[in-house]
């Protein structure tokens, strides 16, 4: 069991940067695998980002390959997407998301536990 909230969300021009958080609360967050998806209405959620345990297995979307980055730190319990380079396509909610197994995320995309979400807006 964990919980998931999401910050670092906002309005932010294209070529622009912004930095995603996600702090996790429950069991020992270094026992799962992390990831991050984004859905923009009329749209199915999509696949963003995920990292293992370890933090040295991260994949990517082929969307946002170069540009976005995820990375942890175990020690508080939280998840990050770098995002730069945004593009007003990049424009959605974005959800972080955890499981055990890393396969549920990058796989079978269907993680037991997602947050809320946090909205990221990229004017052109």
């Amino acid at each position: 069991q964990v919980q998931l909230v999401e910050s670092g969300g906002g309005l932010v021009q294209a070529g622009g940067s912004l930095r995603l958080s996600c702090a996790a609360s429950g069991r020992t967050f270094s026992s799962y695998a992390m990831g991050w998806f984004r859905q923009v209405p009329g749209k199915e959620r999509e696949f963003v980002a995920a990292i293992g345990w370890s933090a040295s297995s991260t994949y990517y979307a082929d969307s946002v390959k170069g540009r976005f980055a995820i990375d942890r730190d175990n020690a508080k319990n939280t998840v990050y997407l770098q995002m730069n380079s945004l593009k007003p396509e990049d424009t959605a909610v974005y959800y972080c998301a955890a499981d055990h197994w890393l396969n549920a995320i990058v796989v079978t995309r269907t993680p037991g536990y997602w947050g809320q979400g946090t909205q990221v807006t990229v004017s052109s």
